[in-house]
């Protein structure tokens, strides 16, 4: 069965040496990359645990751009087709940051869009980000964002589904919202958000599959398999790491192909 992993990151040495990453660094046991990190060994890491596709995204902070879309052009060329690209964006520039999403849209082949509201400590529903929520639906890409608390040292306010993605997703009916890290410890908040709105989903990066919050798997098993997806937060979390409990999540057929693939092809038009 193919798997796309929706989210991850091809690391630059400015992202994996970040100083805000130290707390994931020691629940890890993993230290900082002592040189830049082959795009070939991310690749036979995805290919090991079956990924077809992993979305690679930009990550771009108050302090510029720890992996730029440029940089993320280039892994996705190097990758064989295994990488698709995730743009990142400056939300302090809105102007260039909506040029710079249709640049990566239309010229580089990205499939959408990501910002971390923790990095800018400004929730989904602040004003620098709706030209960026117009853009995405004018260029049909996703708008990908965090939710839950945050396990580097930023606060975690900004990642309440209640009332941000809820209200997003009000303004925006036609944006397609895809919120990482399941919302732990506002999972029942999350779940009632991809109920209420019919392109929300919820990716379960950064959690392993024996981690799943028992209401996820619920879900997953029931009403909402065609609403969560597949997803690392690699290099953190590697696909085989992800996957390794997956059959004690004891989803029938056809929940584990919308969870490891359909919903993912679905939702980014892959």
């Amino acid at each position: 069965m193919s798997i796309v992993d929706a989210w991850m990151q091809h690391p630059t040495l400015r992202h994996s040496h970040h100083e805000m990453f130290a707390s994931l660094r020691r629940w890890t046991g993993r230290g900082p990359l002592e040189e830049e990190l082959p795009v070939a060994v991310t690749v036979s890491v995805l290919e090991a645990a079956g990924v077809e596709v992993g979305l690679s995204a930009a990550w771009y902070g108050p302090h510029g751009a720890l992996i730029s879309n440029d940089e993320v052009a280039g892994f996705v060329a190097e990758s064989g087709g295994r990488l698709r690209g995730v743009a990142g964006a400056d939300l302090t520039r809105p102007v260039r940051a909506v040029r710079e999403l249709r640049r990566a849209v239309e010229e580089l082949g990205f499939v959408a869009l990501r910002v971390v509201p923790w990095l800018w400590e400004l929730p989904p529903t602040d004003r620098l980000y709706y030209p960026l929520y117009a853009a995405c639906v004018e260029l049909g890409v996703p708008f990908c964002t965090q939710v839950g608390h945050t396990g580097p040292l930023k606060p975690s306010e900004t990642g309440r589904p209640i009332p941000y993605i809820d209200q997003v997703a009000l303004d925006f009916p036609e944006l397609t919202i895809v919120c990482g890290h399941i919302g732990y410890p506002w999972t029942t908040e999350m779940i009632a958000v991809a109920d209420k709105h019919e392109n929300v989903y919820i990716d379960t990066s950064a959690y392993t599959a024996r981690r799943y919050p028992p209401e996820l798997v619920q879900y997953l098993r029931g009403r909402g398999r065609r609403k969560v997806l597949f997803g690392t937060n690699y290099p953190m979390i590697t696909p085989a790491q992800a996957l390794e409990h997956l059959d004690q999540l004891e989803l029938d057929e056809e929940a584990r192909e919308l969870f490891l693939s359909g919903n993912a092809r679905r939702a980014f038009a892959l």
